[in-house]
């Protein structure tokens, strides 16, 4: 919760406040993560639920307070100043993204509806409702495969990887949900994902013009960015082997990348253990195991998608990392 209140002060004081939210949240939280060095234990699956929950649901609420805060600060109606501006829009972008989004994944595999709908809602928020779809019923059935819309075969570049993976995520959820509700009778879901986009639009319009448009839009899309960054860093070359039938093999541990880094795992609800959670879905984020079998990133994940960004020097890093990962398990299963 820190970064909410670092914002919050920032967009209204600015100053040192602005500047101390985006140390926070990016060159701090990396120095933590790469200083200390501890592995926070997992819970029961059963013990700290109602906390957890709890946790989740004030992240939720003060996403949408610091949304509609951001706005104000960037557009400059709270009287920041063009440098102060420009450090808010990264800050509250980096929670966006990082934060929120992690929460919002994490709500929307909640079987408690209200959860769910928070999580919901929080995505649309980011213009980015159809996620709540693409994540479940694409990405979860079918990752590691071609099929899956997120994910990056070794060598291809996260640039290559961005606009196809937005646009399948769209699409393709899409042609699921259609389909749904032709058997069902029920509304397609992107009928609320569409119409609350909008609608955060032009709430963002009444209240601040086109400027504040312009700050809805450009948060969502660096949300987007970092979504997709997270995707690709968390999946790299993991492929699952093809079978005769046309099938592939089941997935395990070592279809995902991990993350020991306990300070950027404790701000993103452990998104960074995500073999277990792809093991079990529906494990409450307390309760996801990190253990030594599973393929571990050498950074954490804010410091590996700067990497990303320079793809020779991903390939250099990660390739060679991807072919022992795949080899062990092979020779596992041999």
């Amino acid at each position: 919760m820190a970064p909410v209140i670092l914002l919050a002060i920032g967009a209204i004081h600015g100053g040192f406040w602005v500047w101390l939210a985006l140390a926070y949240i990016s060159v701090i939280a990396f120095a933590l993560d790469e200083v200390v060095h501890v592995l926070t234990p997992a819970t029961a699956p059963e013990k700290g639920v109602f906390w957890a929950n709890a946790l989740s649901v004030a992240l939720a609420l003060g996403h949408f307070a610091l949304l509609a805060i951001g706005a104000y600060a960037v557009t400059g109606a709270t009287g920041l100043g063009m440098a102060e501006r420009a450090a808010a829009f990264l800050g509250f972008g980096l929670f966006f993204g990082q934060v929120s989004i992690a929460n919002a994944h994490e709500l929307i595999h909640r079987t408690h509806r209200g959860l769910f709908a928070l999580g919901k809602w929080v995505f649309i928020s980011m213009l980015y409702g159809h996620v709540t779809t693409s994540h479940r019923l694409l990405h979860h059935p079918h990752v590691a495969t071609p099929k899956d819309p997120n994910f990056p075969p070794k060598g291809t570049s996260f640039y290559r990887y961005l606009p196809r993976s937005l646009w399948r995520n769209l699409t393709e959820g899409y042609r699921i949900e259609h389909a749904r509700a032709q058997r069902s009778g029920r509304m397609n879901p992107y009928v609320t994902y569409t119409g609350g986009a909008l609608g955060v639009l032009v709430l963002a319009w009444a209240a601040l013009g086109w400027a504040g448009v312009a700050a809805l839009v450009g948060f969502g899309a660096y949300a987007q960015f970092q979504h997709a960054m997270v995707d690709y860093l968390q999946h790299y070359g993991l492929a699952r082997r093809a079978l005769p039938d046309g099938s592939y093999a089941p997935q395990q541990a070592c279809h995902s990348w991990n993350s020991p880094h306990w300070f950027s795992a404790l701000m993103t609800v452990n998104v960074t253990r995500h073999s277990d959670h792809h093991a079990h879905p529906g494990r409450i984020y307390p309760a996801l195991r990190l253990t030594p079998d599973m393929p571990m990133l050498p950074y954490s994940l804010p410091a590996m998608g700067v990497i990303a960004l320079v793809p020779p020097l991903w390939f250099r890093m990660m390739d060679r990392r991807v072919d022992r990962v795949l080899a062990q398990a092979q020779g596992e299963r041999a």
